[in-house]
């Protein structure tokens, strides 16, 4: 009889270290399953506006030009990410750039969240930290898109962008560990450069 209760006793003992470690297992694998979801790799996709209207000079929006520039923008990024797309729109107050952005905005059935143009790191302090793992399209201006991927320690080496230049699509991915990479892509109408030095515009 005490023999068979040690046996018992020894069954129902074996029985729960397998399913303690069975739980234990399926913790760790919940919790490296959270941890590498949370440091995936964030994407952010920066575009000049599209081409401005000649007026109001102060603020002007897009011109005929700008708006089939602007469509096509969103016609290439409403499937960046075969799931969803873009996850997150930004673009600085301005006209031009408000509504480059909001052609892929109202594709994506997304808000556009504006930026102060001029505060290049705290914005992109606010995307890393709120947006960890999403893909996010900023439209800045020519003479600030370049800051901004230097300050993400991508290519520091972007060429000046020209008064007339507008198709430029630079994806800067930014892994949880690794190297920063930037790849420039082209869209829409190409930029063709003329023989003189064209003076930056933002």
């Amino acid at each position: 009889m005490g023999n068979d209760m040690s046996d018992q006793d020894r069954r129902r003992r074996r029985r729960r270290r397998r399913i303690q470690v069975i739980i234990i297992y399926t913790a760790i694998a919940i919790g490296l399953a959270w941890f590498f979801e949370s440091q995936a790799t964030t994407t952010i996709i920066f575009v000049r506006h599209a081409e401005k209207a000649a007026t109001p000079a102060d603020d002007p929006g897009l011109s005929l030009a700008g708006q089939r520039r602007a469509a096509e923008l969103a016609r290439q990024l409403v499937d960046a990410d075969v799931i969803r797309g873009v996850d997150v729109v930004y673009s600085t107050p301005l006209r031009r750039s408000k509504e480059t952005a909001q052609a892929v905005a109202d594709a994506l059935d997304q808000p556009v969240n504006t930026y102060d143009v001029g505060d290049t790191e705290p914005i992109l302090e606010s995307i890393l930290k709120k947006h960890k793992g999403k893909i996010i399209l900023v439209v800045a201006h020519s003479n600030t898109l370049p800051v901004l991927m230097a300050n993400l320690g991508a290519s520091k080496r972007v060429p000046p962008i020209a008064e007339d230049e507008y198709d430029n699509i630079y994806v800067v991915s930014i892994p949880w560990f690794g190297k920063t990479k930037t790849i420039r892509l082209r869209y829409g109408e190409p930029y063709v450069p003329d023989d003189n030095p064209a003076s930056q515009a933002p």
